[in-house]
C-alpha cells in the first residue's frame, strides 16, 4: 500500500481528517503531521526524518494563504523540500493543496515552485495524488547538491557540493536580518565531519547582489562529488548563494530565496 505523508500547516484537525478519510477510500494509507513554526529550532527536520521512516510515496501540504504568509513557515518548507529531494530523489512527489486559489509559482520560493499544487474545489485531486504514488515523476537534479542537516543542539548545517567533478574552493554567503555563519568545514558527503582542515579560509566577506548584501565564507579546499562544504548557520536566512571560489569577483553563484 502506498502512504501518503500530510502536513497540515494550520491546526486544523477537520481538514485532516476529511482529506485522510478520501484518499483511504482511494486506497491509500496516511499519515502526517502539524507543522510546527519553529525553523530556528530545526523542527522541519523532525517531520523530515518521520516522513523518511515511514516510507512515504507522497508529500502532501495542506496549504492556505495565511500560513504560507509567513517567512518561516516558507523557510522551513523550502529546507525541507530540499532536503527530501537529495535524499530520495529529485522526482519525490510533493503536492500542496490550497483552500482557495493556487498562488502564481512565481509567488513561492524557488525550492517549491515545481511541487504540484492543487485547489480543494477541483474534484480530480484525489486521482491526480493516487498518480503521483503510483507513478512519481521524473526531475533532473541540478550540478549541485544540497542539504541540510542538524538539530537544535548541533545547530543548522548547510551542505553543498557538485554531482560530478570538482570544485577549486567553495564561497558560501547568506542573507537576512539576524542570519549569520558562525563555522565552516570540509568532508566527506551525508554527514557532519569531526574534523576538517580548512585552506586559506576566509570570514566576512561582503557580496553584492542587486540590491541584496551577502555575508560570504570561502575556503580553498578541493571539494569533488564525494564531498561536501558545509556552512553552520544562525538564524533563517532569506536567501543564500554560493560558487566556486573566485578571486575575480565574476564567478558565475546560484542564488537561491528561501522566505
Amino acid at each position: 500500500m502506498k502512504t501518503v505523508w500530510i502536513t497540515s500547516l494550520g491546526n486544523n484537525p477537520p481538514r485532516v481528517q476529511a482529506f485522510t478519510g478520501v484518499l483511504k477510500r482511494y486506497g491509500l494509507d496516511v499519515k502526517g503531521h502539524f507543522w510546527t513554526d519553529e525553523a530556528e529550532k530545526m523542527a522541519w527536520r523532525v517531520a523530515l526524518d518521520s516522513l523518511v521512516e515511514a516510507k512515504a510515496n507522497v508529500w502532501l501540504v495542506l496549504a492556505d494563504a495565511e500560513e504560507m504568509a509567513k517567512p518561516t513557515v516558507r523557510y522551513g518548507l523550502s529546507l525541507m523540500a530540499a532536503s527530501l529531494r537529495e535524499g530520495s530523489g529529485h522526482g519525490f512527489p510533493i503536492v500542496f493543496m490550497w483552500k482557495d486559489k493556487a498562488p502564481a509559482p512565481d509567488t513561492l520560493p524557488p525550492l517549491l515552485r515545481n511541487a504540484l499544487h492543487l485547489e480543494e474545489a477541483n474534484a480530480a485531486w484525489p486521482a491526480k495524488i493516487v498518480a503521483k504514488a503510483n507513478m512519481p515523476g521524473k526531475a533532473e537534479a541540478p550540478e549541485y547538491r544540497l542539504n541540510v542537516a542538524g538539530d537544535e543542539k548541533l545547530g543548522q548545517w548547510f551542505e553543498i557540493g557538485p554531482r560530478a567533478g570538482n570544485w577549486d574552493g567553495v564561497m558560501f554567503g547568506v542573507a537576512g536580518e539576524g542570519a549569520e555563519i558562525n563555522f565552516q568545514a570540509v568532508g566527506d558527503a551525508n554527514g557532519l565531519p569531526e574534523k576538517t582542515v580548512l585552506e586559506f579560509a576566509q570570514q566576512g566577506m561582503k557580496l553584492q547582489l542587486g540590491e541584496t548584501e551577502y555575508t560570504a565564507w570561502a575556503v580553498r579546499n578541493q571539494v569533488g562529488e564525494g564531498q561536501s562544504y558545509y556552512a553552520r548557520v544562525k538564524g533563517c536566512p532569506s536567501a543564500i548563494l554560493f560558487l566556486q571560489y573566485t578571486e575575480s569577483g565574476d564567478g558565475e553563484a546560484t542564488v537561491l530565496t528561501l522566505s
